[in-house]
Parts: structure tokens; C-alpha cells; sequence
């Protein structure tokens, strides 16, 4: 498991992508992730809205599946690579 820095931040996951034959292992990253947030500056009298981001593991982009599919070199600048983000549902909280 690891732990967030001194600025709430945690190491980057990796990559197991092959570009060599467009394909990637699922093998990094956490299956399950659970965490109990308690908002430092939370006041019960005003309105909140928190919500989740998350990132995926690193996966072959469309360009690295054709470079290999067609056997063709990767148009200059084209990124080979992409990383996923999600974003979950609002909570919102409002005051009684």
C-alpha cells in the first residue's frame, strides 16, 4: 500500500504497456480502493459537493494498435499512450 506524500499526493502507478505489440498487463495498480475522507474544514451550516476522481492504469492508445496492426511507424508527435480518468457521482450535502 502506499502513502501519500507530505502534499497528499501518491507516486505515480506505472505502466505495463508493450508498444511492441500494443498490449498491456493488468498487473499494477489497486483492484479495490477504499478511503474515509473527514473534511478538515467542513461546517455543518453550508453547503458541500464532494466528489471522486481516479486514474487508470496506462493502456495502448488506438495509434499503437494500428502501428502494429499495419506495421507502420506512428505519425511525429503522436501520443501512443493514454491514461483514463473517472470521475464519480456527486454527494452532495445541504444543511436541515
Amino acid at each position: 500500500m502506499h502513502e501519500p506524500d507530505a502534499k497528499g499526493k501518491l507516486p505515480a502507478v506505472g505502466s505495463t504497456v508493450d508498444l511492441k505489440t500494443a498490449t498491456y498487463r493488468n498487473s499494477i495498480g489497486a483492484p479495490e480502493l477504499r478511503a474515509l475522507f473527514r473534511d478538515p474544514d467542513f461546517r455543518p451550516e453550508q453547503r458541500a459537493v464532494y466528489y471522486v476522481r481516479v486514474l487508470e492504469i496506462p493502456t495502448p492508445r488506438w495509434v499503437a494498435h494500428d502501428v502494429v496492426r499495419f506495421r507502420v511507424a506512428a505519425p511525429k508527435d503522436a501520443p501512443l499512450i493514454q491514461q483514463e480518468r473517472a470521475v464519480t457521482s456527486p454527494i452532495w450535502y445541504s444543511p436541515s
